[in-house]
């Protein structure tokens, strides 16, 4: 399993609106489109550089492709990058604060020490 992996596709997708939108619509099209084509850029590389390593497990591309956002906590995903991008993709569905209400209900049950979040 690899929380980096995770992390990056948080962060990276949250930073570009269009890819926010493209995962709310089209979440398991969206995860394999950027497992396959960005997983292995080196983040805040210009040049083309990459590595040919990094890939999903099955349980983390299923969490990520059904919105699972207490399965990727649960896998060590870093909470503030899953709470901003699941914020992003669906504060619009809840009234205000309804989501994130919901979010630490999904998370209710988890108690102290949560999970390793360190990549």
């Amino acid at each position: 399993m690899s929380k980096y992996l995770l992390n990056k596709f948080l962060f990276t997708v949250d930073r570009d609106p269009e890819l926010v939108e493209r995962y709310r619509e089209e979440p398991r099209a969206t995860v394999e489109w950027w497992e396959s084509e960005y997983a292995n850029r080196i983040l805040g590389c210009h040049s083309g550089e990459s590595s040919t390593w990094l890939r999903f497990e099955d349980v983390e591309r299923e969490a990520l492709a059904s919105h699972d956002y207490q399965k990727l906590f649960e896998l060590g995903a870093h909470p503030f990058l899953t709470l901003t991008l699941f914020i992003a993709m669906f504060e619009r569905d809840h009234p205000p604060l309804g989501f994130q209400l919901e979010y630490a209900r999904r998370l209710s049950h988890m108690a102290l020490p949560y999970p390793d979040i360190t990549t």
